[in-house]
């Protein structure tokens, strides 16, 4: 699978799926930061994977410029704790499968080679990971809500999800020249939690 293909399929796939993400995971209930929960080593793996979700491109930037890496690490220390264990190891066994498919860590790959890695994971088809598409599908989730959600929780830098979608932002009124069909509402950007309480901006 050539890299623009799967770029493109990615980006129109993240769009499509965007209305999946609750709309309350746009703006959810304010917490306080938590400290890093993943090493260096598992953030650059989890950078390289959510950036074949989302690679780079004429669209906007990729899931690891837009915080999706931050949004995830934040969760796994706070209220994903629990889920800490068994997500570093899908991270760990995610790398284990591309050393033994194609020779070398996920991050030194081509993108190519690192789509291949991903696309046998997404099908179940991954030798030796049994797991490996239940672990495709939650980091596939968790990128949606890093990319999407308020920027309060470190993803969504610069607001480029909702800039994606189209999402104008939350706003307390809308003017009624804004609800009139076929008019493009400018983007109100400002975190549910006013313009000075973001985190990671």
């Amino acid at each position: 699978m050539s890299e623009q293909r799967q770029g493109d399929i990615s980006r129109r796939t993240i769009i499509a799926s965007a209305a999946i993400v609750p709309v309350a995971a746009l703006t959810a209930a304010a917490q306080a930061p938590a400290p890093s929960a993943l090493s260096d080593t598992q953030l650059r793996l989890l950078a390289a994977f959510v950036d074949r979700l989302i690679p780079k491109d004429e669209l906007g930037p990729s899931a690891s410029e837009s915080g999706v890496p931050e949004y995830i690490n934040r969760s796994m220390g706070d209220y994903l704790a629990a889920e800490k264990t068994m997500f570093v190891a899908g991270l760990e066994a995610t790398d284990a499968f591309a050393r033994r498919s194609q020779g070398r860590p996920f991050v030194d790959l081509t993108s190519d080679k690192q789509d291949a890695v991903l696309a046998a994971m997404e099908s179940g088809s991954a030798e030796r990971f049994p797991n490996a598409r239940a672990f495709f599908n939650r980091a596939r989730r968790l990128t949606l809500e890093g990319m999407f959600g308020d920027p309060y929780y470190g993803g969504n830098k610069n607001f480029a999800g909702w800039d994606l979608i189209k999402y104008p932002g939350p706003r307390l009124a809308t003017s009624a020249a804004d609800q009139k069909m076929g008019v493009e509402i400018k983007p109100y950007h400002h975190s549910a939690y006013g313009s000075g309480e973001t985190h990671g901006h």
